[in-house]
């Protein structure tokens, strides 16, 4: 994997020389410490030029653009592989982060066209695609994950693109007649032009949810949205674009297909998208937690491979109620693996805590992101490219709130978000009937109550407006706009984890559960075979359930759901972190006044008696003031 990082100036003012950009890419270094190029280019004068990629140089040529690149090699280690990538002619550059997994079955047609490639990397592919087929004709063609910047001299125009799901980043900035693109924010730090300021009316959005939707809590600073690509055109300014549609999904009517059916349907087209995201030139393993998606990830990738000895890297804890080592080993057994585990306490969660908030870039939304920082880190002794099995819990609805969405006025169902809201249940229940409201809050970390507890300027209207609008605009049942919405909220957030906490330490992590064609099929299977029945309780995920439960049985598959947990109150309780604690993150938060400190102070106080909600709570404010301090928001 890589990292790509530029600038340009709207008004026309000259780039004097590379300091900017130097210090852009040795920000984001990490993302590919094997090669980085540096291209100069004038959008208007149609012309550019390749600088050093080490050293400072004065720029004598008028140029208002640059665009700089650190690459990760993963396909084609040879220098055949530099980026930025230029046309034949010059006319047109290329940097590209991700892989392209099916970038190989458009050679023959280039080569027919006569087309001479000069390397093996699918880099190469995507430009002459671009070159035959135009932007958007290429970008639908993609199936993979990439985030992606063209600049197009013979026709004056800027290409900025993301794959369908979010799996790679790439961030906007755009202030003042200045335009600027990385894809790590941390980057825009680098440039004299960026001012820093705090945007602070999605604090309320952030509370709820731990993240802002499409947005980031920097004034100026967006994500560019999964599924679209801007253009900037010196003669009509900045357009968006999407060309990919998550509403285009409807699922399939049941036409009295079996399980059976669906199950080798699924492990079929499962198969193909595994096999086809193995492809590498380095060395790949499995990232195995031991749950369901990430076993039958590792139980395919070990029957796609012919020769090699596969490897898988976990997390495991000394508490066993958060341990998962007994099925981590019951899947390296039985499949041969080499399994290597790294074990995760309370001091190591410390140590890694502010290397880990500087990576991710925002307050860290799930305490187990450390976990898998940590397991990256360690990974990076064995392998290069991991498979994971991020995605496949809100394609093929995993999360335990999809059944109770599906029932959502059963008596269990009801009493347990009453218990959640019971220091405000009258405002629970007027709003409960709206199906938005039920699918918004489904994923929110915290209630309404203790969001104003941490915040008391908060308002409910403020943290939600956006995202009911989104779902509302969403179609199908009630299901597949459930999975619609956490694929274009929950999930995105995940992907950034994922990649931030691998490429920290110069690990590619890739996800099959997201493969084109694997989404694809999700929406051709009966709905019913993913909200199955099983001994009078409604599964969710259920075809995979059955999938695996053939292979490891159905204690294996059918145990209750544990995610990646984190045992965070022993944790938060080593001596060490309470230190930390005392002398740098209550006086920071006391200080700053964006949140109450009073309770948080209470509950740092009494760790081991409060609320599960309260050490949610306790987290939204620690992690936030880690970010504030490593980034030197005021």
């Amino acid at each position: 994997m890589c990292g790509i990082a530029g600038y340009f100036y709207l008004s026309g003012k000259h780039v004097e020389d590379s300091s900017s950009i130097l210090r852009m890419l040795q920000l984001q270094k990490h993302r590919g410490p094997d090669d980085s190029g540096v291209r100069a280019f004038h959008i208007r004068y149609a012309r550019s030029q390749e600088i050093s990629a080490i050293e400072t140089v004065s720029l004598s040529e008028r140029f208002d653009g640059v665009i700089g690149f650190n690459r990760l090699s993963i396909l084609d280690l040879s220098k055949n592989g530099h980026q930025p990538m230029c046309s034949t002619d010059g006319m047109v550059i290329l940097a590209f982060n991700g892989e392209i997994y099916n970038a190989f079955e458009f050679k023959d047609e280039l080569i027919a066209d006569g087309v001479r490639l000069k390397s093996t990397s699918d880099t190469e592919i995507v430009l002459n695609l671009y070159l035959k087929y135009g932007f958007d004709g290429m970008v639908k063609r993609l199936n993979g994950m990439f985030a992606l910047v063209i600049v197009d001299l013979r026709e004056s125009k800027i290409f900025i693109t993301r794959d369908r799901f979010g799996i790679k980043p790439i961030y906007l900035y755009r202030h003042n007649n200045f335009f600027a693109f990385s894809s790590e924010l941390k980057s825009f730090f680098a440039l004299k032009e960026f001012k820093v300021e705090m945007n602070t009316p999605l604090l309320d959005e952030y509370l709820l949810f731990r993240s802002t939707l499409n947005n980031t809590l920097l004034k100026h600073v967006t994500p560019l949205e999964p599924g679209t690509y801007t253009i900037y055109c010196t003669d009509k300014g900045f357009s968006t674009v999407r060309y990919f549609e998550i509403n285009d999904y409807q699922r399939n009517a049941d036409y009295g297909i079996t399980l059976q059916v669906s199950k080798e349907n699924f492990k079929s087209t499962f198969r193909a998208c595994v096999e086809r995201q193995m492809l590498s030139d380095v060395k790949l393993g499995c990232q195995l937690s031991g749950g369901i998606d990430s076993s039958l990830v590792t139980w395919m990738a070990k029957k796609c491979m012919t020769d090699d000895l596969l490897e898988s890297v976990s997390i495991i804890f000394e508490d066993k109620r958060f341990s998962e080592e007994i099925y981590i080993n019951q899947v390296a057994s039985r499949n041969g693996i080499k399994a290597h585990k790294f074990l995760l306490d309370g001091s190591s969660y410390m140590d890694a805590f502010k290397d880990a908030a500087w990576h991710y870039e925002a307050p860290l939304n799930h305490p187990n992101t450390l976990g898998i920082y940590l397991l990256s880190k360690r990974s990076k002794e064995y392998v290069t490219v991991l498979l994971s099995g991020e995605g496949a819990d809100e394609v093929f609805g995993g999360y335990e709130r999809f059944a109770s969405l599906s029932h959502p006025f059963a008596l269990r169902t009801m009493m347990s978000g009453l218990k959640r809201n019971r220091q405000n249940p009258l405002y629970f229940l007027m709003n409960y009937n709206d199906p938005a409201y039920r699918a918004v809050m489904a994923s929110a970390f915290i209630t309404p109550y203790m969001s104003k507890v941490l915040r008391p300027e908060f308002t409910m209207e403020s943290g939600i407006e956006k995202r009911r609008a989104l779902y509302n605009n969403l179609s199908g049942s009630l299901f597949d706009r459930q999975v619609k919405y956490e694929m274009k909220t929950y999930l995105p957030d995940l992907l950034i984890r994922q990649d931030t906490m691998s490429m920290a330490h110069s690990i590619e992590n890739r996800v099959p559960f997201l493969d084109n064609l694997l989404v694809d099929h999700a929406f051709t299977i009966p709905e019913k075979h993913l909200l199955g029945q099983q001994s009078s309780v409604i599964e969710t995920k259920y075809l995979l359930k059955v999938l695996i439960a053939d292979i490891f049985g159905e204690e294996f598959s059918f145990r209750k759901k544990m995610g990646f947990g984190i045992p965070l109150r022993s944790f938060l309780s080593d001596q060490k972190f309470k230190v930390w604690l005392y002398d740098e993150i209550l006086p920071g938060i006391r200080q700053r006044g964006l949140f109450d400190d009073k309770p948080v102070v209470e509950w740092v106080k009494n760790l081991n008696s409060i609320s599960g909600m309260e050490i949610e709570s306790l987290w939204i404010a620690l992690s936030f003031e880690v970010w504030m301090q490593q980034f030197q928001i005021l």
